[in-house]
């Protein structure tokens, strides 16, 4: 990222209600992030909006703008709008590295207990940021939005949507249906547990019910793109699928990839050693030419397979303990320690006392 603003707020900074924003004794309880990318015109109205959905909320809050590269002056006007309210932090990178990241880099920014994700484009409703903040009161880990009445076209986003989530729900088992509302709010816990790279914004709901989060779909309202144009196209479909072989992959082999590729390997030996003895019988009993008969290729073929199966397993175990290890990952999540003292690097897990 180029640089980030306002991160270091003076104490007791109040916002334009009124309401203590961020002090080194009172850290937001909200952060609002909000990836940008060439939006000048929604820049104004949205923080508006934002304000006031969370000044009637009576919650400190902040609200974390990612510029993502804009060329349009966006990043003039969030400069503008950071110098008269403190409640909003800015992080603008160097060039547009894309949603998934600019969203990461706004969660990795964040302070808040609780994390709202929104669209810069004023299509997700800023008042129904409190009603998941109280489903989040509640107990839930993650409350993520359908567009019930999506305000967008047909042909170009709403049938290409409706498939791809029919099929993520269909290959994952997650019931969702609408995973590309970017509107979500989770404990900052689980947003810090979350690795998004490439394309993965789409699949947070997933990731995180993947990792033991308590997840909930409830309905937002949409409204039409007033200003600017929209940054996806029917291209993203693909994108898509792609990512959810990932996503698969991640869910179910992760942790152990000897599952998926020794699988296949011991697949292919099987068809090898099926196919030698056919060729060894149809040799033996028919006198057919071994050296044309194409059974021997394909039982050199699956041979060959199944060796390159078992050490792309050994690799990925191998590749899977370094990631584990080296980089203090671990294979399981916490939710609730008791009668723990706070050690280093958990201080998003809850402690109680028996």
């Amino acid at each position: 990222y180029r640089h980030f603003l306002d991160f270091a707020t003076p104490p007791s900074a109040p916002n334009q209600k009124g309401i203590c924003v961020n002090s080194p004794d009172n850290p937001p309880q909200v952060s609002i992030v909000v990836p940008l990318y060439n939006e000048i015109d929604n820049v104004v109205p949205l923080h508006r909006r934002l304000t006031t959905a969370m000044c009637g909320d009576q919650r400190s809050y902040e609200i974390v703008a990612v510029d993502d590269g804009s060329m349009d002056g966006t990043t003039q006007e969030l400069l503008q709008l950071s110098k008269r309210d403190a409640a909003l932090k800015l992080v603008l990178l160097r060039r547009n590295f894309g949603q998934t990241a600019a969203m990461f880099a706004g969660i990795q920014h964040a302070r808040g207990k609780y994390i709202v994700t929104i669209d810069g484009d004023l299509q997700n409703e800023p008042d129904d940021i409190p009603v998941m903040l109280k489903k989040l009161d509640q107990g839930y880990d993650l409350v993520h939005g359908w567009r019930v009445h999506r305000q967008d076209g047909w042909l170009l986003r709403k049938l290409p949507s409706k498939i791809a989530n029919w099929i993520i729900a269909k290959v994952t088992k997650f019931p969702v249906r609408d995973l590309g509302c970017t509107l979500k709010a989770f404990r900052c816990d689980i947003a810090r547990e979350l690795e998004l790279y490439g394309e993965m914004h789409r699949f947070i709901p997933i990731l995180a019910h993947w990792r033991g989060a308590r997840c909930l779909e409830i309905p937002t309202r949409h409204h039409p793109r007033r200003f600017g144009q929209t940054k996806y196209g029917i291209d993203r479909t693909v994108r898509v699928v792609l990512d959810l072989i990932t996503v698969k992959y991640m869910l179910k082999y992760f942790a152990s990839p000897m599952k998926l590729f020794g699988g296949l390997g011991m697949i292919c030996g099987l068809m090898s050693l099926i196919a030698f003895a056919v060729t060894g019988g149809m040799k033996w009993f028919g006198s057919v030419d071994m050296t044309g008969n194409p059974l021997l290729l394909l039982a050199c073929v699956t041979a060959v397979a199944s060796l390159q199966f078992f050490s792309l397993g050994l690799l990925g175990e191998v590749n899977a303990r370094i990631y584990y290890a080296n980089q203090d990952k671990k294979s399981y999540a916490v939710r609730e320690l008791v009668n723990f003292q706070p050690a280093n690097g958990e201080d998003g897990i809850s402690r109680r006392a028996a």
